[in-house]
């Protein structure tokens, strides 16, 4: 039977899920520049670039900061396994679904899983984080900063700090937060942290930003060899640090989008970049606030680059949705595990958080809802107008 594959056309969406964000059109063209081989020093050169301005972005000194082929997972298997040997107890702060793959890979590399576990949709309490130290004296604690599945944004000053003191290895997951609200890697005492490039950061899918300090690297350097050879950290780093030993061959394309990323992130400013996502979260809650609706997040706790929002049991929230992608090519995304059909997930990130897209998605939901004889109590576009204009004082 004969078949044609035609060309490749996909539609332009509004981009408001957890990831992917909108990709500037500078970060498309980027990706367009000439492939050239993988040891070329035009190409160690873009390394060298990248390496310097995702530094500035994690707030960190740290020389051995590099970026990984794969997804944000891959950054959070290739730090744990690193790390981790069989029979290492490793202390992990449990409330989502992504500080549960993390406890997942722990027991995959052997290590004893300790968990301080708190409700989705609350923080993990420092009080029981210490209490945890205290008594399991664990050398490896990992948690997630940003937790894309409830929108909780952990408080990380004070855990690091006491990590710290006992001389424990803390490492984070920054994956739906690096970007989009403040990571102070180096005043956190944070010793390795991960992050992936399709979220806050603005870049295609498809690689890992990584930053390890030398406490982290003397306990990756001196163990035995990991399991894996791609994740191999010790390898990889003799390809992007000054050894420039081949290891495996780069996605360069994916690097130079993350590059001009980086770029803008560096022309718009940290504190002006975190202020507009703030704000424009803000705008968002008012709007769905206005209309009935309430934050899933522990109040104060809110992730502002991913708003989880409760829905109430007489709406239909898959049925949102889908009209959301037929009728205005809007994508937010459902709650996951014990979630799903609860919540709705609004990202805010990178270049999709803008007042635009906060103002369509509030004048497309009050259709959706009045539509199917759910009303809204107000107009959610009316109540964040009202914040853009006090802002703008």
């Amino acid at each position: 039977m004969e078949r044609e594959i035609g060309e490749l056309k996909q539609p332009h969406r509004i981009l408001l899920g957890p990831g992917p964000s909108t990709l500037d059109y500078r970060v498309l063209r980027a990706m367009t520049t000439p492939v050239v081989g993988y040891m070329d020093l035009t190409f160690l050169h873009v390394m060298d670039e990248t390496t310097e301005l995702l530094r500035y972005v994690f707030k960190t000194e740290n020389e051995k900061t590099l970026v990984l082929s794969g997804s944000g997972t891959a950054g959070m298997e290739a730090s744990l396994m690193n790390l981790i040997q069989k029979g290492d107890r490793v202390l992990v702060g449990v409330a989502g679904y992504f500080s549960q793959r993390i406890s997942e890979i722990v027991k995959r590399c052997g290590g004893e899983l300790i968990t301080v576990e708190a409700p989705w949709g609350q923080i993990i309490e420092p009080g029981e984080m210490k209490e945890a130290l205290d008594k399991y004296e664990p050398p490896v604690v990992f948690m997630v900063h940003g937790e894309t599945s409830t929108g909780i944004e952990q408080p990380l000053a004070e855990i690091g700090a006491m990590v710290r003191e006992r001389g424990v290895i803390f490492g984070v997951d920054s994956v739906a937060s690096l970007g989009g609200v403040p990571v102070e890697t180096d005043e956190w005492n944070i010793d390795i942290i991960y992050s992936g490039s399709q979220k806050c950061l603005g870049a295609p899918p498809g690689v890992a930003p990584v930053s390890i300090n030398e406490r982290a690297w003397q306990k990756i350097s001196s163990r035995a060899a990991i399991p894996s050879f791609y994740l191999d950290l010790n390898l990889i780093w003799k390809y992007w640090g000054s050894e420039r030993v081949y290891h495996h061959t780069p996605p360069m394309s994916l690097i130079y989008g993350l590059r001009e990323a980086l770029r803008i992130i560096e022309e718009e400013g940290l504190e002006g970049r975190f202020k507009r996502h703030e704000i424009n979260s803000q705008a968002l809650l008012a709007g769905l606030g206005a209309m009935g609706f309430s934050p899933f997040a522990q109040e104060g706790y809110g992730l502002v680059t991913l708003n989880a929002i409760e829905v109430p049991e007489d709406i239909d929230e898959g049925t949102v949705r889908k009209r959301l992608l037929d009728e205005y090519n809007i994508e937010i995304v459902g709650g996951l595990g014990p979630l799903a059909g609860k919540i709705w997930r609004i990202g805010l990130m990178g270049t999709s958080s803008t007042r635009n897209n906060v103002l369509t998605i509030l004048a497309a939901l009050e259709n959706i809802l009045t539509d199917m004889d759910k009303p809204p109590a107000a107009s959610g576009v009316s109540a964040a107008v009202e914040v853009y204009r006090k802002k703008a004082r």
